[in-house]
Order: C-alpha cells, then sequence, then structure tokens
C-alpha cells in the first residue's frame, strides 16, 4: 500500500468522523447557535405576557417569601380585577399554608384548647387563595420528576390532549403538584419543568408527559385559558413530533416537542412589581388583555437560567419570551433537511481536499475561502429563522484541508534523505532527556520524606504529605522531621514556575529550609528570615517561593507558624468540627522577593484532635474540561465533609486528591499538586 492511499484512507476516516460529529447536537454546534443569537438577538415587536415579579422591592414591602396565602389570594384579585386574559403561576405549592390559623393552632401547642379551636373555624388561606384562583382563568405549575417526591407523585386534573402519529415527549413517571385544593381551583395545570443544555437553556419543551399523559407548557396551557379552549393538540408522524397547537395556533417543534427559543435581551417593560400590584400604583390598563405571568425574582430565590444571548433570566422571563415567539411569530426552526446539508458543505470539498492530485497556493486561497461558506450561509439562514450550523462542517473542513496540505508537503520533504537521518537523530537526543528527566524525577522524589511510616512508634501526631508534578518534575515540596523528642518541624512550598529550572531551585530551596530549621534551634521567625536571606542570593532566574513554615509542640500542642505569601493553612476544630483559616500568621511575601524581610510568626493552641490542612495552588486551581476551577468553596466542602475525626490523615489526603482528580477528569493537571495533612492527637495518644 502506497503513502498516498494510506493518506487517502486516513482522509476519509477523518472526515467520517467529522460527518458523524455534523449528526449529533455537539457542544461547537451549540456554541454556534449561541453565537448567532448573540450576534442577532431578536427585536420584541409586542409584549403579549406581563411579568408580575415578587422581586427584592415587594419583599422589602411586603414580607419575606413565603407569603401567606391570603396575600397571594389578594395578588391574585389585583390581577384578576385588571383584566387579564389569563393568569399564569410559575411556582407550586405542595404543602398547605403555614399561616393558615389551624395550621398555626399546629404550631403552637402550649396555647389552650378552646382558643385552637376558634383558630381551627377561621377561614383557611388555602382556601381564600383557592377561591382567588377561580376568578379568573388562572394555570398552575406541576413539575415533572425521574424519583419520587418525598410525599409520592400525586394524580391530578389535566388538560385534554389530541396526540396524532408517535409520542416521542419527554416522560416523567413522578410529578409534583400543588395541593388538592389549589390543584382544584385552577382552569389548567403546565408543566414547568425544563433541561438546559451544558448548563444553558436554548430549548425547551412545550408539552412533556407525566407517566404517558401530556401535559402542556406554561406558555400553551396560557393560550389555551385564554382563550378558551378544551383541550391543546400535538401532531406528528412515525418519526415523532411535529407540532403543539392550540386554537388555531400552530408551532412547529422538534421530535421530542421542544422549542427553540428566540432570545432577546432581557427588558424592563417586561415586568412590574408584585408590590405595585398590591398597592394599586399600576396604570388601569396595564395588564389588561394580557397573558400575566406571577413568578419570584428576588435574590436567593431566583429559578436564574444561562441563556443563549449572555444574560440570565429567570424561568418566568423564559416562559414570557415563548409566548412572544409565538405572537409575533418569530420562531427559531431546525428543518429536517439541515443535517445533510451541513454534510453536504462538509463532504463535497472535503472528498475533493483528498483526492487532489497537487497543492498549489492558488488551491489552498480557494480552499480558505471554501471555509467561509459554511458559516455564511449558515448566517443567511438565520436571518430567516433557520438554524443551520456554520460551524462543524468549517471546522471539519479545515481539519481536512490542514491534513491534506500536511501531506503534501511531507510527501515533498520525505524525498530528502538527510531529514531521516536528523529526525532520528532527534529522536535520540528526545529519549537520552526523557532518560534525564526521569532520573531527575526519582531524585526529586527521594528528596521528599516518606509520609507512610516516617514515625511508626509516634503516638502523639499523625502525619501524611504527598506530592504531584503537572510535567515530569516540579517545583512544590514538603518536608517534616523531629527537631527533638517534643518538637516536629514541617512545612510546604511552591517555588514559581514550573519544569526542571522550578525542581532544581526546589531541591535548593528545600535542603536550605531543613539545615536552616536545625541551625536555628527551632525558631520559625528565624528560620523565615535565614531562609530569604539565603534564596535572595545567586538567584539570576528571580524565582521565588510561597511557603508555610511551622513547628508544633507535641506536648501541649502549642503551634508556631510564618506564612510567606501561600495560601492560609486548614484548620478543623476536633470538638465541634468547624473549619477555619490559619490568617494570623501572614508574615510577608514570598521568599526571595524582599531581601531581609523581618518574618515575623504566630502562635496557635491546638486542641487534641485537631487537623491541620496545608496546599499548594495546584489543588484550588485545577481545572475541569469546561475550564472552570476546582476553587476554594469546593476545596472547603471536601475538608468539611472530611472533617470526621474518625479520618486518618491518610484518609482524608486520599479522598481529597481523588476528587480533585474527578473533576480534572480528562483534562489533567495544569499545576503541582501537593497537600500535606497533620492532626495533633494529644500529649499521649487519644
Amino acid at each position: 500500500m502506497t503513502k498516498g492511499m494510506r493518506w487517502a484512507i486516513l482522509a476519509l476516516f477523518l472526515l467520517l468522523a467529522t460527518v458523524q460529529a455534523a449528526w449529533k447536537d455537539s457542544p461547537l454546534r451549540l456554541a454556534w447557535f449561541d453565537a448567532c443569537q448573540q450576534i442577532f438577538p431578536r427585536q420584541p415587536q409586542s409584549l403579549p405576557a406581563i411579568i408580575v415579579e415578587i422581586d427584592e422591592v415587594s419583599l422589602a414591602r411586603k414580607g419575606q417569601w413565603p407569603w401567606p396565602r391570603a396575600q397571594l389570594a389578594a395578588l391574585i384579585e389585583r390581577i384578576a380585577a385588571a383584566g387579564p386574559a389569563a393568569i399564569g403561576l410559575d411556582m407550586i405549592f405542595p404543602e398547605p399554608d403555614r399561616y393558615s390559623p389551624a395550621q398555626l393552632a399546629l404550631a403552637l401547642p402550649g396555647i389552650p384548647h378552646d382558643l385552637a379551636a376558634q383558630l381551627g373555624q377561621l377561614p383557611s388561606g388555602d382556601a381564600t387563595f383557592a377561591r382567588a384562583l377561580q376568578q379568573a382563568p388562572t394555570v398552575l405549575g406541576l413539575a415533572g420528576l425521574d424519583t419520587a417526591p418525598p410525599a409520592g407523585s400525586r394524580e391530578g386534573s389535566f388538560t385534554a390532549a389530541m396526540v396524532s402519529g408517535k409520542n416521542t415527549l419527554r416522560d416523567y413517571p413522578y410529578s409534583l403538584r400543588s395541593i388538592p385544593i389549589l390543584d382544584g381551583a385552577a382552569s389548567g395545570h403546565a408543566i414547568l419543568s425544563a433541561e438546559p443544555e451544558k448548563g444553558v437553556v436554548r430549548r425547551v419543551p412545550l408539552a412533556a408527559s407525566v407517566g404517558g399523559q401530556p401535559y402542556p407548557a406554561l406558555s400553551i396551557e396560557l393560550l389555551r385559558a385564554a382563550a378558551g379552549e378544551p383541550g391543546f393538540r400535538i401532531r406528528g408522524n412515525s418519526s415523532g413530533i411535529l407540532s403543539v397547537g392550540v386554537g388555531d395556533v400552530e408551532i412547529p417543534t422538534e421530535k421530542d416537542g421542544r422549542l427553540w427559543v428566540y432570545f432577546s435581551p432581557r427588558n424592563a417593560a417586561r415586568f412590574v412589581s408584585a408590590a405595585d400590584v398590591l398597592d394599586g400604583n399600576i396604570a388601569p390598563d396595564a395588564l389588561k388583555n394580557k397573558l400575566v405571568l406571577l413568578g419570584v425574582t428576588g435574590v436567593g430565590m431566583l429559578d436564574d437560567q444561562a441563556t443563549p444571548v449572555g444574560q440570565r433570566m429567570p424561568g418566568v422571563e423564559i416562559h414570557a419570551q415563548v409566548l412572544e415567539n409565538i405572537f409575533d411569530n418569530q420562531l427559531l426552526r431546525r428543518p429536517i433537511w439541515a443535517s445533510w446539508a451541513e454534510i453536504l458543505l462538509l463532504v463535497v470539498p472535503g472528498l475533493a481536499a483528498i483526492f487532489a492530485p497537487v497543492w498549489s497556493l492558488r488551491r489552498a486561497v480557494a480552499a480558505l475561502l471554501l471555509l467561509l461558506v459554511p458559516p455564511a450561509a449558515a448566517l443567511a439562514a438565520y436571518r430567516w429563522g433557520l438554524l443551520l450550523d456554520g460551524a462543524t462542517p468549517s471546522v471539519g473542513l479545515s481539519i481536512i484541508f490542514s491534513a491534506s496540505l500536511a501531506f503534501a508537503l511531507a510527501r515533498a520533504n520525505l524525498k530528502r534523505r538527510n531529514l531521516e537521518k536528523k529526525l532520528q537523530a532527534e529522536r535520540e537526543q528526545a529519549a537520552r532527556l526523557a532518560g534525564e528527566m526521569d532520573a531527575a524525577r526519582r531524585i526529586q522524589a527521594g528528596m521528599l520524606p516518606g509520609a507512610e511510616n516516617a514515625f511508626p512508634d509516634e503516638t502523639r501526631f499523625s502525619l501524611m504529605a504527598f506530592m504531584q508534578p503537572a510535567k515530569v518534575v516540579g517545583g512544590d515540596f514538603y518536608d517534616f522531621f523531629l527537631l527533638d523528642p517534643d518538637r516536629l518541624f514541617f512545612m510546604i512550598g511552591d517555588v514559581s514556575g514550573k519544569g526542571l529550572p522550578a525542581s532544581l531551585f526546589m531541591a535548593i530551596s528545600k535542603t536550605l529550609c531543613h539545615s536552616l530549621a536545625i541551625r536555628h534551634e527551632g525558631n520559625v521567625s528565624r528560620i523565615a528570615r535565614a531562609f530569604n536571606a539565603e534564596l535572595s542570593h545567586a538567584n539570576p532566574e528571580m524565582l521565588f517561593v510561597t511557603g508555610v513554615i511551622g513547628i508544633l509542640d507535641l506536648r501541649d500542642g502549642r503551634l508556631a507558624y510564618c506564612n510567606a505569601g501561600h495560601d492560609a493553612p486548614y484548620r478543623t476544630a476536633a470538638a465541634s468540627g468547624a473549619l477555619t483559616r490559619l490568617e494570623e500568621g501572614d508574615g510577608g511575601p514570598p521568599f526571595s522577593v524582599i531581601e531581609n524581610f523581618p518574618y515575623d510568626s504566630a502562635q496557635i493552641q491546638l486542641q487534641a484532635g485537631d487537623r491541620l490542612v496545608l496546599i499548594t495552588d495546584g489543588i484550588t486551581e485545577a481545572t475541569n474540561p469546561a475550564g472552570e476551577l476546582f476553587g476554594a468553596m469546593r476545596l472547603k466542602d471536601c475538608l468539611e465533609q472530611g472533617g470526621n475525626a474518625s479520618l486518618s490523615p491518610k484518609q482524608l489526603c486520599v479522598s481529597l486528591l481523588d476528587q480533585v482528580r474527578e473533576f480534572e477528569s480528562e483534562a489533567g493537571p495544569t499545576d503541582d499538586k501537593t497537600l500535606l495533612v497533620l492532626q495533633w492527637k494529644g500529649a499521649t495518644s487519644l
């Protein structure tokens, strides 16, 4: 088999892999659709839906959430009096009103029996709320669940649905509904569940099933309630859902009943404060003949969702945007021929690139111009409301063209025999370098003390340490040893930079600090100052070291330590399990930054069983494939979960490192990771 044939087979495999990617909603395709929405956001033509929001102003003026049902009833009555077409509540009430008189009597068992009986005779807030819901066409929400809620799923009324074709709706086995008195008072019921894609809401279901029974989305059910229609319809064929409709409105959907939402930026005109509605501070016709959505938007209770336009929006506003899409006929559709068109844009130029006999400058320029065709065609289609993937074909063509051009160049260069000899020499040199680097790794690892059985007869403390370089060698280090039978010296450090220079500086730093700790008889401040002074000499690369130096008196638990620009250590109290940071020992900048800096130390008193956790920034700055950092909050959660005193330092160390590796997943390490866990058990063994 010739090299040309091998290249053609490899290129065909690449082309096939790209074709397979073009069939799926890959992250690249979703990112392209998001970019289209950001470049050409929707411009609203009308505002058929108004959101009455329980916002921060409402909470400040009318009390914290949840409000008594009687207050919600007053709000619904105010809205109903304004003459809306229908009212939709983007909320669920699965429990009775805790502010009802009878519920208050149960919550106050010490009150006199006759007073409790009198409270039980008063109207409940739920009954008042139910009567208010009956004053206008109202729609209550329900949630589809994959697992049973604590109270179990509850049957309830539903809107009649006419279903034609294959039912491919998302089906939930369980649901969470409002209590029966409220559920039965509403004119309609809508499913509120939506599942973001990669954390972003791009598509929402216009209908979904609970136990095989179709339910409309809030937008569809509001249209039905406003029009007085007895039900809604789902049209499909043997492949799945085609559209969802009510009355004379028909909305095309994906095969699973979802709609691509055409977003506009946040619009303050959509919102009216619930406090203003209750106080009568809105225009008389502000809600008249409008589809009114009631939702909670206060900080801390916000159903906040990421959207393609780069803004986070409450879920109730997304429902309003869907209604605007329908009313203004500004719908995004992905036609059934979209995937075939994208593959055609990929395959035809790709095959031409694979089997082109000769590459020239003119052909390379033509190839670059062809790369612009898919995104240009996709943007033009988007202006007509059609979703075409302009990114995947363009990236696929880039790969094919690049590989084809690389092969043509490689084929010409392979004619030169001396290149093969040079490459062979380079391989041999790389092998030698790899061997030397591996030896450097073993030497560096051998310099760090082994923590597994370092103190086999010691019962006053337990210690575990670990260091993993990001590359073959790294710049993190730790050290520990007994200054005398009753004092333990320990430290952790992080050299600036990575690789071989950092590893060499690490070896110098670790050895130097060990020697200075012995020479200065365990005085933390003097050790830090001497260490800084020595490192500051003969440092042409201007490297520096962040670190924590500590000495623990094993007789009484007194800890003296100094922090030089490093992450503050964590302390877990054995008695309470509380997690704190040791901030007082911030003695100054990293070592070798300011020569002759007067480093200071701090002292704290440990209690028997207390643990110290020292890390380098490779733990908190570990990155997952999405580019997110592990961060201090996740570390805090891990340490609090591992705060059980029954966990040994080794178990805590292993648990934390496992969680960091799981978070990194395929991304791999980006920085050296070092961890030291020390537990003082007391003057005698616990």
